[in-house]
């Protein structure tokens, strides 16, 4: 049985390689695909490439403290902000063409000042954004926050705008009779001291405070495979990629074979004679390793131009991607043995794999998920794929990290085949 076994092996690679349709699937489409998405989520980490957000400022006070705000905004990196007026700002997030609008309202700056030593009503600054961006804004509105703290309080305490409020605020609290004395000493001695430190700012040859700022700063470090290696948003997108068009090529295996079986080869099959282990299992082999090229080659090609590495472990790596080549064969099989005809199976076989592929974290990041749904994904081979994949390249994990990954989708691979063989059917259904 060895002969035919291997000439049905050899048969189904060259008709592979001969089909410009399952050529431009497997390799062209996942690698541009996987390079469109890796340039999108990030690149090779370069900050200068990332992409900024669209921020809006509308400044309807025009007051000292109101242009210190948009001026410290717009010296925000990760912000890119334009001047606007009310209208077109909220035009502009509500076609999405702007993420976020910030409308500093008139008065904000005497009404902030007043606030700022007493308590007086807070002036309110709106803030559009597009729901669809709901982590920029949060993002925008953190920058805000200590922008506007730093804004005000530096004129409070140096501006000639805090000068006047804090004179004025003295002379209410001294005639105010409505504060309890315990409350109304300390906000004198408070504003008192503010008017001495302007005054001595005044003679200080120029000195100019910056106003509140945050008592501490952060050091950013991204935590990749080894210290001072910028992540690679490439080798995310092309694990996705690989792993959902390796997912179709299984399908189109399985639709193979039920246009065999259709055409009424497999009876001739048989009649040969031929085991259905035979049968199933060369082409099981003959897709396996098309899988496994598959991977490889669009790692290469990521190698080559994106220079995505494998950090990890080498065969770590090359033991997921066999982990992986197997359990898509298994689908495979198992899509034909399911499968009645081939127009039915495959519109549903593309509907789940790409609900699979969802779920396994190639398109959407899955902490995004809700914690039932990703504790859900464990009955996802895309999930371990995916897992195993990254953990090789990027993560720069070892060995230990790919066995769970290795053993999980060699699970599957089995659960797939013996499924296939059991409802294995020489003869299509009428």
């Amino acid at each position: 049985m060895t002969i035919p076994f291997r000439a049905l092996v050899r048969k189904d690679l060259q008709l592979f390689f001969v089909d410009r349709r399952a050529l431009l699937m497997s390799f062209a489409i996942p690698i541009v695909i996987g390079s469109f998405f890796g340039y999108v989520l990030g690149g090779s980490g370069d900050p200068a490439g990332q992409s900024k957000i669209s921020v809006l400022a509308v400044d309807r006070d025009r007051s000292a403290i109101s242009s210190e705000i948009v001026k410290r905004l717009s010296a925000e990196q990760a912000l890119d902000v334009k001047p606007s007026t009310p209208a077109e700002a909220r035009e502009a997030v509500r076609k999405g063409t702007a993420t976020v609008a910030v409308i500093i309202p008139p008065n904000f700056g005497q009404d902030a000042g007043n606030a700022f030593f007493g308590p007086r009503q807070k002036p309110e600054i709106g803030v559009l954004f597009d729901p669809s961006h709901a982590a920029e804004r949060s993002m925008v509105a953190g920058m805000l926050a200590g922008d506007v703290m730093q804004a005000v309080s530096k004129e409070m305490f140096t501006g000639q705008t805090g000068r006047e409020i804090v004179k004025d605020s003295l002379a209410q609290v001294e005639q105010s009779g409505g504060l309890p004395q315990e409350d109304k000493k300390p906000l004198e001695d408070l504003l008192r001291s503010v008017d001495r430190w302007n005054r001595q700012s005044d003679s200080a040859d120029g000195a100019v405070s910056r106003g509140l700022t945050m008592p501490y700063t952060t050091r950013e470090e991204a935590v990749t495979a080894r210290q001072n290696v910028q992540y690679n948003g490439y080798a995310h997108a092309f694990s996705g990629m690989v792993v959902q068009f390796v997912l179709f090529l299984g399908i189109d295996v399985g639709i193979g074979l039920l246009q065999q079986r259709q055409r009424g080869l497999w009876k001739r099959f048989r009649a040969a004679p031929l085991s259905r282990g035979v049968l199933l299992g060369s082409r099981a082999v003959s897709a396996a390793i098309l899988a496994f090229v598959v991977v490889q080659v669009n790692f290469l090609f990521a190698r080559l131009v994106f220079g995505v590495r494998v950090e990890g472990s080498m065969l770590g790596f090359l033991g997921v991607s066999a982990a992986f080549a197997v359990m898509t064969a298994g689908l495979g099989m198992l899509v034909a043995a399911l499968g009645k005809t081939p127009e039915a199976t495959r519109g549903l076989s593309i509907l789940v794999t790409l609900i699979v592929v969802m779920l396994g974290g190639a398109w959407i990041p899955m902490f995004l998920f809700p914690q039932w749904l990703q504790k859900l994904t464990v009955v996802a081979p895309t999930r371990w794929a995916m897992q195993g994949l990254e953990a090789m390249t990027w993560r720069g994990l070892g060995l230990e990290a790919a066995l769970a990954p290795i053993a999980a989708l060699l699970l599957f691979a089995a659960l797939f085949g013996a499924l296939a063989v059991a409802r294995f059917r020489w003869e299509a259904e009428g």
